[in-house]
């Protein structure tokens, strides 16, 4: 195993440290692992608070900043984070409009967000939280109980954090965050394996002529397995997917997005079978990301999330927005 690190053990404080560095607009508190926006809570604004295992990057601390999260709390690599640094992170954001956590649907995310929000509101601070549980690639999976919560975390932080952003209340933010995970779905496949630093394998074997099908962002298997195939089917096999749990109309909000290890070029071929796939469908590509925004450290493949937009959830996306990681009409 060949990792740019210091030591397997400093990996998330030395990731944080360079966060720190190199976005002066970020607070970073590297020994309780919580990234905050700089400008501290605005009073009557709901406070936005996400988090999760390290090892997404972009996902979550990317996405601190104006218009989106307030605060992220990044766990250990492929581990949830601790209440603590939920409970604080609550507490730091909270402008008096109380706090929306977006927690994904892996087990120890949903509990330990789940208690820090009992022990914030013995804080007098008020919590409100939506699941994000958007992978229709399997119903349980070795981490959750439901569907797995992926690339729509993207989608909820953002037009969520717009709603906030814009004063609205705490309980219509978590409407708007719950509107858009009841609208989006997501289906990822892998080329290749990810390998953590702690292990300094490769998670699962998958040979040099296969792919994985509806794979999860930790490593763990998806629905099938399967020789490799052209892009073209290998997304049809993704957008039929989606396609069935959830019949795709209208607008649509895409993502395809890279797993830590596909270049560019292969993302836009992917994006390109996409759009042909919904033309196909009568259906339109209104907006859309493509590039590395939910990964699994040095996994090769992509996943690709759909939500069927309206024209609320179309204002709250193309509000302004600043974070490392998206960044548009500031």
């Amino acid at each position: 195993m060949k990792k740019l690190i210091n030591g397997v053990e400093s990996v998330v404080p030395d990731a944080l440290r360079g966060i720190a560095a190199a976005h002066p607009g970020l607070r970073v508190d590297v020994e309780n692992q919580i990234v905050f926006r700089d400008s501290g809570p605005r009073p009557g604004k709901v406070g936005l608070v996400s988090g999760g295992g390290s090892g997404h990057e972009p996902l979550h601390a990317g996405f601190v900043g104006y218009g989106m999260l307030d605060a992220a709390c990044p766990g250990e690599i492929f581990t949830s984070p601790v209440p603590d640094q939920m409970i604080e992170a609550t507490t730091a954001v909270d402008g008096g409009a109380g706090v929306l956590h977006i927690v994904k649907n892996y087990t120890g995310d949903v509990l330990n967000f789940q208690l820090a929000a009992e022990l914030s509101a013995e804080e007098g601070v008020e919590v409100a939280s939506v699941l994000v549980d958007d992978d229709v690639a399997v119903r349980d999976s070795l981490h959750t109980a439901g569907r797995r919560g992926t690339g729509a975390t993207v989608f909820v932080e953002k037009i969520a954090g717009a709603a906030a952003e814009s004063g609205a209340p705490l309980a219509e933010v978590a409407r708007v965050a719950g509107t858009v995970n009841a609208r989006s779905r997501s289906f990822g496949v892998a080329l290749s394996a990810c390998t953590t630093p702690a292990a300094g394998r490769p998670t699962f074997a998958l040979g040099d002529t296969e792919v994985e099908l509806g794979i999860g962002i930790h490593g763990e298997p998806g629905r099938a397995r399967s020789a490799m195939r052209p892009a073209a089917e290998l997304v049809r096999v993704a957008m039929d997917a989606l396609h069935e749990d959830l019949p795709l109309s209208g607008d649509v909000l895409v993502m395809v997005n890279g797993m830590g290890a596909t270049p560019l070029i292969e993302l836009y071929v992917a994006f390109a079978e996409v759009s042909a796939y919904l033309a196909e469908k009568g259906v339109t590509a209104a907006r859309s990301l493509v590039g590395d925004y939910v990964t699994s450290l040095d996994m090769q493949g992509f996943s690709i999330t759909v939500c069927l937009l309206d024209d609320e959830l179309v204002r709250l996306w193309d509000a302004p927005v600043e974070t490392p990681a998206l960044r548009w009409g500031r």
